[in-house]
C-alpha cells in the first residue's frame, strides 16, 4: 500500500507548504554592507603591513601607522576605547620559499579562512592546529620554536573564520568617523612641489625656478572651481528633495564623482518666513495728517521687512510724495523725490510676491512700485481707487487704516505733486492692548471743575473705528443703564470697558477721543486679533 498515500487528503497545511506553494512570507537573509579585511592588511591604514604588532584583542597594525595615531588620539582604531603604547604586541611571522604567510611548524599556508593563533610572550604566529595538538591537549605550555614558558591566557586569536565581523571594514571606529593622521610627507609634498625630485639636473633647476618666479597660476580659474562649502543640513532646514550632485557628477566630467544623496537645505530667508504669523502696522506722519497702514507680513513677508526695516532706519524721513494723480494713487518713498531712486533694505531689487487673495480691490491698498517685474525697491504707493488691473504687475503688501484715510483724502482733493513728510519720519505702531493695559491707558484729571480724558498712549485698535461700547457710569443704576444699551446695541460691541467718572453723556464720547489725538512711540507691531 504505502506509506503518506492520504496526505494531501489533510485537512491542514504545512509551513513548508504555506512558505513555498501559497505565498507566504519567505525567510529574508539580510544583506549586511560587509568589507572584508584581509588577514596580512593593517586594520587602521587598510594596507599590506611590514611591521606587525597586534593589540590584546587580537586587532593586526603596522607600526608604523598605529604610534602616529596612539600619539594624536590615544584610543584604539576599531573600537575607539583607550589603547597605549605599551600594549602593543610584536609578531613574528614566517614566510616560506614564495614569500607567502605559513606556520612554521605544520607549513600550511595562511589564507583568509585559517585559523591564526599568537603566542604573547614571544609573539610567534602559528596555525590553530599545532597549538592545539602540541600545546593544548598535551598540555605542554611552551613555544614551539624556542620553548618559552607560557600561560593559556597569553594564547591571541588573530583570524577565527567562525567570527569575522572583526574584520569588517565598515564597522571600525576610524572608518565610521573620518579619521585620519596625515602623512608628514604628504604635507611637505604639497608645500613644496619638488620634494620627490631626488637628484635633478642644472637645465631642469633653472626651469623650475623660473616657473616658481613668474608663474601664479590663473586665479579666476581656480575661484570657479573651487567648490562651495557645504552647508549643514537639520531637521529644521532639510528640504524634501536632494541636492542633484549624485546624477549630476553622473553625467558631466568636470564635476568630482558623487556617490551619496544629501538633502538639499532650504534658503534661511524662506525658512524664516514660515514662521511669520502675524500682521505689521505702521504709522507715517505727514504734513497733511497720519496714515495708519497695516502691512500683511504672515502674507509678504520680505516685501513686508525691506518696508518696515527702512522706517526704522529712517530711510523715509523728509521724503516726498512726488507723484499724486486725481482718483488714482499717491506715490512716495523716493529720497531723491524724482521718481527715479530708492534702494531696497539690502542694497538691490528683491522679487515680486504676489498672493492670489492680495487684490488691488477698494481703496487704500498699499503696493510696491517697480520699473518691471522682480525690480521692488523702496517706492510705494497707495490707491484712491479701485486698480485690479495693477494686479500681478505689483505687490500688495499692506492697506490704508480707517482712521488714516482723512489724510489720504486731503491729499487726493489737492491734486499736487509734491507733499513732504513731516520730520517726525515714520513710527511703527504697538501691539493691541489687552483688557487690563485699557484700563491704564485712559487717565482723568481736572480742568475747570470737570473731569475730561487724557490719552496717554492709545493704541492703533483705539484709533480706529472703535469696535468696543465704553459705557460710562457714576452708580449701581447707572450700571444697570448701561447694560440694557449694551444689549440694545450687541451687533457693534466687541469689549465692554466700565469706568468710574464724572458726568458725562454716551454720545459725546467720540467727540471727546477725537480731540485728543492717539500718540504712538515706535516699537515692534503686533497681529491685530
Amino acid at each position: 500500500m504505502g506509506k503518506r498515500q492520504h496526505q494531501k487528503d489533510k485537512m491542514y497545511i504545512t509551513c513548508t507548504e504555506y512558505t513555498n506553494f501559497y505565498g507566504g512570507k519567505k525567510t529574508v537573509i539580510p544583506q549586511a554592507n560587509f568589507r572584508r579585511l584581509p588577514f596580512d592588511h593593517c586594520s587602521l591604514s587598510l594596507q599590506p603591513f611590514e611591521y606587525p604588532v597586534c593589540t590584546p584583542d587580537g586587532m593586526v597594525f603596522d607600526l608604523l601607522c598605529i604610534i602616529p595615531w596612539i600619539k594624536k588620539f590615544g584610543t584604539h582604531p576599531t573600537t575607539g576605547e583607550k589603547l597605549d603604547v605599551k600594549s602593543l604586541i610584536k609578531l613574528n611571522y614566517h614566510k616560506n620559499s614564495e614569500g607567502k604567510y605559513h606556520c612554521p611548524v605544520m607549513y600550511s599556508v595562511f589564507t583568509n579562512n585559517s585559523h591564526i593563533l599568537a603566542i604573547k610572550s614571544s609573539g610567534n604566529v602559528y596555525s590553530h592546529e599545532a597549538v592545539e595538538q602540541l600545546n593544548i591537549k598535551t598540555k605542554n605550555f611552551k613555544d614551539l620554536l624556542n620553548d618559552e614558558p607560557f600561560t593559556r591566557q597569553d594564547i591571541i586569536t588573530l583570524q577565527d573564520p567562525y567570527n569575522v565581523d572583526k574584520f569588517n571594514v565598515s564597522n571600525f571606529f576610524h572608518v565610521k568617523r573620518g579619521l585620519k593622521v596625515p602623512d608628514p610627507d604628504e604635507e611637505k609634498a604639497k608645500s613644496d612641489p619638488s620634494y620627490y625630485l631626488k637628484s635633478t639636473s642644472l637645465e631642469l633647476r633653472e626651469t623650475l625656478t623660473e616657473l616658481y618666479r613668474d608663474y601664479k597660476g590663473d586665479e579666476m580659474l581656480a575661484s570657479i572651481m573651487k567648490e562651495p562649502g557645504k552647508k549643514k543640513v537639520d531637521k529644521i532646514n532639510a528640504a524634501h528633495y536632494s541636492t542633484g550632485k549624485v546624477s549630476a557628477s553622473f553625467t558631466s566630467t568636470a564635476m568630482m564623482p558623487e556617490t551619496k544623496h544629501e538633502a538639499a537645505a532650504i534658503d534661511d530667508d524662506q525658512l524664516r518666513y514660515r514662521y511669520v504669523k502675524k500682521k505689521g502696522y505702521v504709522r507715517l506722519h505727514t504734513s497733511k495728517g497720519d496714515l495708519n497702514l497695516e502691512l500683511h507680513c504672515e502674507m509678504t513677508s520680505r516685501t513686508c521687512e525691506n518696508f518696515i526695516k527702512l522706517c526704522k532706519k529712517g530711510y523715509y524721513d523728509g521724503t516726498k510724495f512726488h507723484r499724486s494723480i486725481r482718483n488714482f494713487m499717491i506715490q512716495g518713498g523716493d529720497p531723491s523725490g524724482t521718481g527715479t531712486g530708492g534702494e531696497s533694505y539690502w542694497g538691490k531689487p528683491f522679487k515680486d510676491e504676489f498672493k492670489p487673495n492680495l487684490s488691488h480691490a477698494g481703496r487704500g491698498i498699499l503696493s510696491m512700485a517697480n520699473s518691471g517685474p522682480n525690480t521692488n525697491k523702496s517706492q510705494f504707493f497707495i490707491t484712491f481707487r479701485s486698480c485690479v488691473y495693477l494686479d500681478k504687475k505689483h505687490t500688495v503688501f499692506g492697506r490704508l487704516q480707517q482712521k488714516g484715510r482723512k489724510a489720504r483724502r486731503r491729499k487726493r482733493r489737492k491734486g499736487t505733486k509734491q507733499r513732504e513728510l513731516s520730520p517726525k519720519g515714520v513710527r511703527v505702531l504697538p501691539r493691541k492692548p489687552t483688557d487690563k493695559e485699557l484700563e491704564n491707558i485712559l487717565t482723568w484729571e481736572p480742568r475747570n471743575g470737570e473731569r475730561r480724558i487724557r490719552t496717554a498712549s492709545l493704541p492703533p485698535a483705539v484709533a480706529r473705528k472703535p469696535k468696543a461700547s465704553l459705557a460710562l457710569v457714576t452708580s449701581a443704576r447707572g450700571r444697570a443703564q448701561a447694560e440694557r444699551q449694551e444689549a440694545r446695541t450687541s451687533s457693534h460691541i466687541a469689549r465692554s470697558l466700565l469706568l468710574k467718572i464724572g458726568p458725562c453723556s454716551h454720545e459725546n464720547l467720540t467727540d471727546l477721543l477725537s480731540e485728543f489725538p492717539p500718540e504712538c512711540s515706535s516699537g515692534t507691531s503686533q497681529n491685530n486679533d
